[in-house]
């Protein structure tokens, strides 16, 4: 965060000593058993020079993706504090990739690039409300989300709260998101977009190339481009506007990177998405 909206934050009591317990790593680390005090233990996969590196003899066909700008969208995935603060309650376990890939920067950067080419923009989102806490069953993700209050809302049909808590976006890409013109879907509640509406509002725009990118990598921003592939949108995926977590049980931006190359019909840097959004490359 940029320090002006940082002090903002921190002048909020309630959710800071709430959230600088969580980040570092207390609440996190009862669940998972992998984070001490906003620290990891390296994993094997960390020990290769670059392991996110594009292979020197690729195997697959290389992309050949053309922007139509008219029937283009910037879609964004959990552009929330939760997951992209040193105030949210994951920082412990994805703060070390989201510094490394300096995502928070580079979403800033697609936003701005989007609504100067006059694209559609949309956020798909990630809300609980207390009824989802009812859930009778539950993957370990979820299970660690609702330990843990991620994107908690009180209701979805209050705000009470909602300013600079975790659910909330970042402050630095609300002058894009609050513009009367960008989309912000109905909630996720898992993953994928299967159960909001951004396919449909994607379609009323007549849109029908994405350029992809949010949080978290092998989580909600795969799952949508897996379900969105499906609902034949040809996708750009950003490598370097996404990040996740660092576990014992693997990397997840490893696992996404790979996926990325398999699936994507274009994997683009920040540089090249916004080359691509300006007409210049």
């Amino acid at each position: 965060m940029c320090g002006s909206d940082r002090s903002d934050h921190e002048n909020n009591a309630d959710g800071v000593s709430r959230r600088k317990v969580l980040a570092g790593g207390l609440a996190v680390a009862a669940a998972t058993g992998a984070v001490a005090a906003g620290t990891l233990a390296p994993s094997p996969v960390q020990a290769a020079d670059d392991p996110y590196a594009p292979p020197e003899k690729p195997a697959l066909p290389p992309s050949d993706m053309k922007l139509d700008l008219p029937r283009t969208a910037l879609v964004i995935t959990d552009p929330q504090i939760d997951f992209l603060s040193p105030d949210g309650v994951t920082w412990g376990v994805v703060g070390a990739s989201v510094t490394e890939h300096d995502t928070v920067a580079n979403i800033g950067r697609l936003f701005a690039a989007a609504k100067s080419a006059n694209l559609t923009v949309a956020v798909s989102p990630h809300y609980y409300y207390p009824t989802d806490k009812g859930w009778r069953f539950e993957g370990a993700l979820e299970k660690l989300m609702h330990a843990i209050g991620m994107f908690d809302r009180p209701s979805p049909y209050s705000m009470d709260g909602f300013e600079n808590s975790g659910a909330d976006f970042m402050p630095q890409y609300k002058k894009y998101i609050d513009d009367g013109k960008t989309i912000v879907t109905s909630p996720h509640k898992m993953y994928g977009p299967e159960a909001n509406d951004l396919v449909l509002q994607l379609r009323k725009s007549h849109v029908d190339q994405i350029i992809l990118a949010g949080m978290s990598a092998n989580l909600c921003t795969e799952s949508h481009l897996r379900e969105l592939l499906e609902q034949g949108f040809e996708i750009a995926v950003v490598k370097d506007a996404t990040a996740a977590a660092k576990l014992p049980e693997g990397d997840g931006y490893l696992a996404a990177i790979t996926n990325f190359r398999y699936m994507a019909n274009a994997v683009w840097s920040t540089d090249e998405a916004v080359a691509r959004m300006a007409g210049t490359a």
